[in-house]
């Protein structure tokens, strides 16, 4: 049974990664990591260190202390939040990766997920059905990192046949956790405003058209993925990931299906110009040929289930205040 530690595991992805790593592999066998305990429920979830992804000794006295032999990367600062901290955003984004990359090469551990992202695109990147191989000019410090990252990823696995895998996520969206600052929190915020104000103003356009994806198609693509036999994983910087795309316009009148007097207002910020540089759909039929990914939630299965749980979630929390 692998080893398998979490670096981020308090984030968005990361958190929900780890709950489900701890029924595949046994919670003795799943370590979380983050930089500080603000993630509780994670934390009390079972094993749990202090880690540092800046940091390649922090790294390293986890890796030895369990050893570990399989590390997913989830520690990143992303677009928007990059923006504002571009050297902050290059730091953390690019030496995580190397420690980790290190980490393989010299024999420390034998397997790393590693998640890219939409944002590798630019503007001159062709926008419908973006091709797996094609132009990439991304115009954001976040995108640019992802961008060289995968080129160092495939680098280290023919230089050194470091076993490192990764996906291009689209926007993601969760009811569990809260977004982490990205041109797609819209996805995510929208929801909870619906119930809780009926109300949206959304920083992009209306008709601003993003791939999306729902969080349990984005965490079983991730372990697919890792759980492929080498010789499927023929791409080695990462995958196309797709699922569905849609306009904030779009998915509020999914939502008036179940909240008829639901409004949205629209007003554009320093987000739009990072939207506007990305793809609206993504052609991922490597992904689905490779190792058999294929989605599972529509715009209205996941509608559905974001109202339904959120709705839980609120209810609850009004009865325990």
């Amino acid at each position: 049974m692998p080893k398998v530690l979490i670096i981020g595991a308090g984030g968005q992805i990361g958190s929900e990664l780890t709950f489900k790593l701890k029924d595949i592999h046994g919670s003795e066998n799943v370590v979380a990591s983050d930089i500080g305990y603000h993630n509780l429920e994670v934390v009390n979830s079972g094993i749990f260190e202090i880690v540092d992804a800046q940091d390649y000794n922090s790294i390293k006295i986890c890796v030895e202390k369990h050893n570990i032999d399989t590390i997913y990367l989830m520690a990143a600062m992303l677009s928007a939040t990059g923006e504002k901290y571009p050297m902050k955003a290059w730091d953390l984004n690019m030496n995580s990766l190397f420690h980790v990359l290190n980490l393989a090469k010299d024999g420390f551990i034998k397997r790393i997920f590693w998640p890219s992202s939409i944002a590798v695109f630019g503007p001159t990147t062709p926008t419908e059905n973006t091709p797996q191989h094609t132009i990439m000019e991304p115009t954001t410090v976040y995108g640019i990192t992802k961008q060289v990252g995968e080129r160092w990823c495939e680098y280290y696995h023919k230089k050194y046949d470091v076993d490192v895998r990764s996906i291009r996520y689209p926007g993601i969206i969760s009811w569990k956790t809260m977004p982490g600052g990205g041109t797609t929190d819209y996805a995510v915020e929208i929801y909870h405003q619906a119930i809780l104000d009926k109300h949206y103003d959304c920083f992009l356009s209306e008709h601003t058209e993003l791939p999306m994806m729902f969080m349990d198609d984005a965490i079983n693509a991730t372990v697919n993925l890792m759980q492929a036999p080498a010789e499927q994983v023929k791409i080695r910087s990462s995958y196309n990931l797709g699922a569905i795309s849609f306009t904030p316009l779009t998915i509020s009148e999914e939502i008036k299906k179940h909240i008829p007097d639901f409004k949205i207002t629209y007003s554009p910020d320093y987000r739009q110009q990072i939207a506007d540089s990305w793809p609206k759909s993504i052609d991922d039929s490597a992904a689905r040929e490779d190792w058999n990914w294929n989605h599972e939630f529509n715009l209205e299965k996941m509608t559905t289930e974001m109202l339904k749980q959120l709705g839980r979630k609120y209810q609850d929390s009004e009865i325990n205040s």
